[in-house]
């Protein structure tokens, strides 16, 4: 029978940042999503802040409220798991789930800049260009190991950020602060008419989405601004710079200045400048991630509009999970507005069907890996 579960606002009444750390951080289980942090800065509280380690921290603990929320909101707690389901419409085995597809962009801009199909950039740049955001959180890479969290704006800085990464990147910090930024009176924000009020589309790892869905079902700031969400497929996430530090480079004979692109599909692959790809098993991949994302159970990024990644869809296509109305919706107006395209769509009713099962099959079998593990590693750590 499973352990009873007590009701949100109860726990919230006695968990604070100094549970938070002690359950999660210290026993390496946070994504360093920067949830917690993003709803203090966007209040305008600052008791949290992200140390130079990646992870939260205190910066004044006398202004800690003790209210719970950063508790409540961490994607590595489970206070509100049932009221996230019910909220986005989960269900087994993956979540919500209304077609799944292979698509692209249809600018050869973009196609040029993704990893593999160029989706998210080709919906972020429909959304941007109709009106529909005013910006979307992104990460814009500075070096092959290296990203950084921005608001982009335009096309070109959408276009910058184009293309998978695996390296680590904390995004919902950045919520608070460019929150803050855009509007300046936060505490009378929802006084505002909503055509005043900036509209941001965000792209992330399942911890990231699934803090921010926490968030809106809290209906806290800075949640209230995030208008869609694009989920990445995630294994895990990589240390990549740590690769040049351990075994693993001399084994494969890698130089990491010959690697001009990294991805994940069925396995990790480095491209080099030769044009030969090398692929690694994921299993091998393993020993370079991080802690938190071997206790991870979420691989399709289950709570957010539509979903994305490599596995299942061949090069230059991105396999697409459209999971809520408003996904669906977004989608297909894209696709009739020209800025995405599906694969072979139409040709044969039959074989769309059998191919649609065998991408979802991919995807589901993935995400029970995960889960597996996932569950397997919190069993050992007694959590």
């Amino acid at each position: 029978m499973p352990p009873k579960r007590e009701p949100a606002m109860k726990l919230k009444e006695k968990a604070s940042f100094d549970t938070l750390l002690h359950e999660v951080v210290e026993r390496k289980l946070c994504n360093r999503c920067g949830g917690c942090v993003s709803f203090c800065s966007a209040d305008r509280i600052g008791a949290l802040e992200m140390g130079q380690d990646g992870f939260p921290r205190y910066a004044n603990r006398e202004k800690c409220l003790e209210c719970g929320i950063c508790y409540l909101i961490c994607p590595q707690t489970h206070p509100l798991k049932e009221e996230v389901r019910e909220k986005f419409g989960w269900s087994e085995p993956v979540g919500l789930c209304q077609d799944v597809l292979s698509a692209r962009a249809t600018d050869p801009e973009v196609q040029k800049a993704a990893t593999d199909g160029g989706v998210v950039t080709g919906l972020l740049l429909f959304m941007l260009e109709s009106g529909m955001i005013d910006g979307a959180i992104v990460s814009e890479q500075t070096g092959l190991f290296d990203r950084r969290a921005v608001v982009a704006t335009s096309r070109e800085a959408l276009l910058r950020a184009a293309g998978s990464h695996w390296a680590e990147t904390s995004h919902l910090e950045h919520v608070g602060s460019e929150y803050s930024t855009y509007v300046s009176i936060i505490p009378t924000i929802r006084e505002l008419a909503p055509k005043s009020v900036i509209k941001l589309a965000v792209v992330g790892t399942p911890c990231q989405i699934e803090a921010i869905r926490k968030m809106q079902v809290l209906r806290i700031l800075p949640a209230d601004v995030v208008t869609f969400a694009v989920g990445l497929f995630c294994m895990q996430s990589f240390a990549l710079n740590e690769l040049v530090e351990k075994e693993f480079a001399r084994k494969h004979q890698v130089d990491m200045n010959d690697v001009t692109r990294v991805n994940v599909k069925e396995d990790f692959m480095l491209k080099l400048k030769s044009g030969v790809t090398l692929h690694i098993p994921l299993e091998e991949i393993e020993t370079i991630a991080r802690p938190a994302c071997l206790a991870c159970t979420d691989f399709a990024n289950e709570y957010a509009d539509i979903s994305v990644g490599g596995l299942g869809s061949p090069d230059g296509f991105t396999t697409t999970l459209l999971r809520t109305i408003g996904g669906k919706r977004l989608f297909t107006e894209a696709v009739r507005r020209g800025y995405l395209t599906e694969k072979d769509k139409g040709k044969d009713k039959v074989a769309d069907r059998a191919e649609k099962s065998r991408i979802l099959g991919l995807v589901q079998s993935a995400a029970e890996r995960k889960r597996a593990r996932g569950e397997k590693r919190l069993s050992q750590m007694g959590a």
